[in-house]
């Protein structure tokens, strides 16, 4: 089985300055740890809302061959939200349909969803994710777009994941 490198990108100005604990960064290392049986190795940075900073952190996973790099934070109507535009700026294509059912799914809990501009893109043979800041909807959102992150993984020719089916359904078409 491959070992898969995930980055995990944090970004908070507070979070970065040890004004608080991260606890978003740990909640995506903790669902993904359930859902993927391949060893992992995590890239993990805890950095500010700027996004210069973000799209060189963004670029130096991709250029680690991270397979698969996720983001918590920064993507809302705030003037300091610019996680969404750092993804778009880095990515040769952009999958929309990951935030369509990021904010779907998060709907059914909170009706400040739709102010949520979570995306996904490719970025070389990257799968890049944004993420909410909030552990709880965190793990929702995972939920609900993981079952198409190893196939589309295959699609971009990054590392093969194992999903433990105990704890996640994924889907890959038949052969």
């Amino acid at each position: 089985m491959d070992k898969i490198k995930i980055g995990v990108v944090t970004t908070s100005d507070r979070a970065s300055q040890g004004i608080y604990e991260d606890i978003s960064g740990k909640a995506i290392m903790e669902v993904l740890g359930e859902y993927i049986l391949n060893e992992c190795t995590y890239e993990y940075r805890c950095i500010a809302d700027e996004q210069n900073l973000i799209e060189s952190t963004l670029l130096d996973l991709a250029n680690m061959e991270c397979d698969l790099i996720v983001t918590t934070g920064g993507t809302g109507p705030a003037s300091r939200d610019v996680t969404t535009e750092a993804t778009e700026n880095v990515c040769q294509k952009l999958l929309p349909g990951f935030g369509e059912q990021m904010r779907a799914v998060s709907l059914k809990y909170v009706p400040t969803a739709i102010l949520s501009r979570q995306t996904a893109g490719i970025c070389k043979k990257s799968l890049i994710v944004n993420l909410p800041g909030k552990p709880k909807s965190i793990r929702e959102c995972l939920e609900a777009v993981f079952p198409a992150i190893p196939y589309c993984l295959d699609l971009i020719g990054a590392k093969y994941i194992e999903a433990n089916e105990e704890n996640i359904k994924i889907f890959r078409p038949k052969a």
